[in-house]
């Protein structure tokens, strides 16, 4: 059975949070939200997101829809 595994990398100087599912090949593409970007591959299939200015998350969360 395999193991699903998320990695997670933060970055406190420049504010910025990715989150990646697959460790594939793969572009950024902008979403609904300025602040959240989410990386495809050629497919469309989403393999992870990065958030700017995470900080800010404390005082209002975010909704973003990740459809391909």
């Amino acid at each position: 059975m395999a193991k699903n595994k998320v990695k997670l990398w933060y970055d406190s100087e420049g504010d910025y949070l990715e989150v990646m599912f697959q460790n594939k090949p793969g572009f950024f593409r902008q979403t609904s939200n300025d602040q959240v970007m989410k990386k495809v591959d050629a497919k469309g299939t989403v393999l992870g997101f990065s958030i700017l200015k995470v900080s800010k998350l404390r005082k209002k969360p975010i909704d973003v829809a990740f459809a391909a």
